[in-house]
């Protein structure tokens, strides 16, 4: 039988959203001040101590930057002296920084990548490293250090050095404008006209006094609030912005969303996603049954696979897309073909609510 209803087409391990109560939404957990952003720090470096698994003393670049390093410590070699040079090789270095910054002497992870013909860097070290930022123009931090190969078999020319990377300059954001403003930037899964007034109302109303408004905020747009410190504020304005961020929400009705990570092979759905009426067909599923079914006993218990499930999908609203999958979840459908199916319904218009893919 391989007509079946939608029921009997979708079944996967997914996480949804709950309809329990849950701890009240502040600002600071659906926004980021403007002007916080990770940075990225970035050079060449050279490992050694390779256990015969490096470059190679036919790869120029990797013999070049040894003969370069050796000169910085007065012993001149020439570069055919390194012609069998396998404990060397060339690697790119990066860091990310955190995204409220650093201060000089912080220490951060790095990540090390062969870029010639090194078989694998388990066992190197990476020799004291100049990390730059993307003008290349000064050097913030030096890397250096054991690397640590964490998948040796699959990716044996990538690793990390915890801590590796020393700040030598500080990374401070500053959030405030020359006004004494702060961007509010609400996170894009929440982004809407609707929130931005919400936040924007609740500021207000938190620097107002009963009976008389007092706007120090204003959306604009659904993504962005800006915020005012008043006067009496501007002596302490990160106080302000922490009582700012504190603040508790109302949070208007959120549009209903599936979003389907391809990737990972899994959803999420959102508790008001509906299911117009439908029926689907799909290659593989089948009902089978055995007639008149066997005498169940002690030593042949009988066993039943359930391979489809019924859903009213005609009833006012339609259904849900979350409870029908709690009642699939035993059907054992390839996570893709849930995924393909999702997609079909979503394009035919059988899914009320926003469809957001992710590779």
């Amino acid at each position: 039988m391989r007509f079946l209803s939608l029921a009997a087409v979708l079944g996967v391990c997914l996480n949804t959203v709950g309809t329990a109560a849950i701890a009240q939404t502040t600002i600071a957990d659906v926004t980021h001040l403007k002007g916080r952003r990770i940075n990225t720090l970035s050079g060449y470096g050279l490992v050694v101590g390779l256990n015969g698994t490096g470059d190679g003393g036919q790869y120029a670049p990797a013999v070049r930057a040894m003969v370069s390093m050796l000169a910085k410590f007065n012993i001149p070699v020439a570069a055919e002296e390194l012609n069998r040079g396998e404990n060397i090789a060339l690697v790119w270095v990066d860091v990310t920084l955190p995204e409220n910054g650093v201060r000089e002497g912080d220490r951060v992870d790095v990540k090390v990548s062969a870029v010639g013909e090194a078989e694998s860097l388990l066992g190197g070290r990476l020799v004291m490293t100049p990390l730059q930022g993307p003008g290349l123009d000064m050097i913030f931090a030096f890397a250096q250090g054991g690397i640590r190969v964490t998948d040796p078999k699959r990716e044996p020319t990538t690793g990390t050095i915890l801590g590796g990377a020393v700040m030598e300059e500080d990374i401070v954001h500053n959030y405030l404008n020359e006004l004494g403003q702060f961007t509010l930037v609400v996170e894009d899964v929440h982004a809407s006209h609707a929130l931005a007034a919400v936040i924007e109302q609740t500021i207000n109303e938190d620097q107002s006094e009963i009976g008389q408004i007092r706007r120090v905020s204003q959306a604009i747009g659904p993504k962005n609030v800006i915020v005012q410190i008043p006067p009496e504020a501007l002596s302490d304005p990160v106080a302000f912005i922490g009582r700012v961020e504190g603040l508790e929400l109302l949070m208007p009705r959120g549009e209903s969303r599936i979003v389907i990570n391809r990737r990972t092979k899994t959803m999420s759905i959102g508790a008001g996603v509906e299911i117009a009426p439908t029926v689907i067909v799909h290659e593989g599923l089948t009902i089978t049954t055995v007639t008149p079914p066997p005498e169940p006993t002690p030593d042949t218990p009988e066993i039943r696979n359930d391979r489809a499930v019924g859903i009213n999908t005609t009833r006012r609203g339609g259904a849900k897309l979350r409870t029908l999958v709690s009642r699939l979840n035993l059907l054992n459908v390839p996570a893709e073909d849930i995924i393909q199916i999702i997609e079909n319904l979503h394009a035919n218009g059988q899914i009320r609510g926003k469809l957001i893919i992710r590779d």
